[in-house]
């Protein structure tokens, strides 16, 4: 076995259907008397019933938070919580709302109790993001990293189909760069396999029947573990592409996750070999056909398989492989702006990855 460095990070976690019920007394327990709730517009109503639970130890509710974070969001969230003296932050919703949270935190050191409704992970992470001047900026701070995290599979219910799926991809994503993430080990790999698993059997099952309550909540087990994957290693090429992509062209999160994560394996598989075991071991699949399964997973979720679909340019194509070869995350392949200028072409089509030798060979051709 490789050496490894293995850090815990401090979590609390609440799971378990109606444990939204929780907030008050978990405000209390960081003795927070004046909280802001946030969330996107269209989370409103759900802010509105935080708001109701909490009672008196609420302030305000501020449902302006966008996706990618804009930093004059952030400016203004600001002057809101200056204004009324916050002294805590309670985010409802996806990334856009914990996003936001977390960047009032890394400028006050508010403490935050983060209330998912979506699998994408970023709750369990002490990573934050800001879009400014079209270029998605990240750091790691563990002051935005939630002091307490409440999981309830019945929120996730009402999630949009299309926003259950691409954000169960987006954590799907952050379990397979852990698994070749440069600071890999045991312990990690272990949940981001597990992960993989969960979220590729509840994925199809929530389509089936979306009120499953058991298969909601398998989905969310699945999302803790990808986020906590996520907060614990470092990600790789797939990140990277998909920060450039959202940041500079505006394109969905989660959405441009799903659609880049298999050209990414396709791109890294030969390279990772031990990743892709147990990838292929969560998926039931090949080991030479990973990439092509997570296409063929995506496609039957009935969500966008290509960037075209997505809103992206032909004409940015060759941009955006000068912006991912830049200040490049770790990868197990180097990073070769005309083999990502090729990979993007297949994401852009939509065309579905290769199986076997020809991953290598059709991505550098």
């Amino acid at each position: 076995m490789k050496s490894f460095l293995y850090e815990a990070q401090a979590a609390r976690v609440i799971f378990g259907p109606g444990e939204i019920k929780q907030v008050q007394t978990e405000l209390e327990k960081i003795s927070a008397k004046r909280a802001l709730v946030i969330s996107t517009p269209g989370q409103e109503e759900l802010a509105n019933k935080v708001s109701d639970l909490i009672g008196d130890l609420c302030v305000g509710i501020h449902a302006k938070a966008v996706q990618h974070v804009p930093t004059e969001k952030v400016e203004k969230a600001l002057e809101i919580v200056r204004a009324l003296h916050v002294d805590s932050l309670v985010p409802i919703g996806g990334g856009s709302s914990i996003g936001l949270a977390k960047a009032i935190a890394l400028n006050t050191s508010l403490p935050i109790v983060a209330i998912p409704t979506t699998y994408a992970g970023s709750e369990m992470t002490p990573i934050w993001g800001l879009t400014e001047n079209g270029i998605k900026k990240t750091g790691k701070d563990l002051v935005v990293k939630p002091k307490t995290v409440i999981y309830d599979p019945n929120l996730t219910v009402n999630l949009p189909t299309l926003v259950t799926v691409t954000s169960g991809m987006n954590a799907i994503a952050h379990c397979v760069e852990g698994l070749y993430a440069e600071n890999v080990n045991p312990i990690i790999s272990l949940l981001a396999e597990e992960g993989i698993r969960a979220l590729h059997s509840s994925l199809p099952a929530i389509l089936a029947d979306p009120y499953n309550i058991e298969v909601r909540s398998e989905a969310l087990y699945g999302c803790w573990l990808g986020g906590t994957v996520l907060g614990s290693v470092g990600m790789a090429l797939h990140h990277k592409l998909c920060h450039v992509l959202g940041g500079s062209y505006n394109l969905p999160h989660a959405e441009t996750h799903s659609v880049m994560l298999p050209y990414a394996i396709w791109y890294n598989a030969a390279h990772a070999s031990k990743a892709i075991k147990s990838i292929a071991r969560a998926l039931r699949v090949e080991e030479e056909d990973v990439a092509g399964s997570l296409f063929d997973l995506t496609e039957s979720l009935g969500v966008p398989t290509s960037l075209a679909e997505i809103g992206m340019k032909e004409s940015d194509l060759d941009q955006a492989a000068e912006l991912a070869v830049k200040n490049p995350y770790y990868n197990p392949r180097s990073i070769e702006q005309r083999a990502i200028r090729k990979l993007l072409e297949y994401a852009f089509t939509g065309k579905r990855p290769l199986k076997g030798i020809e991953i290598q060979g059709e991505i550098n051709s």
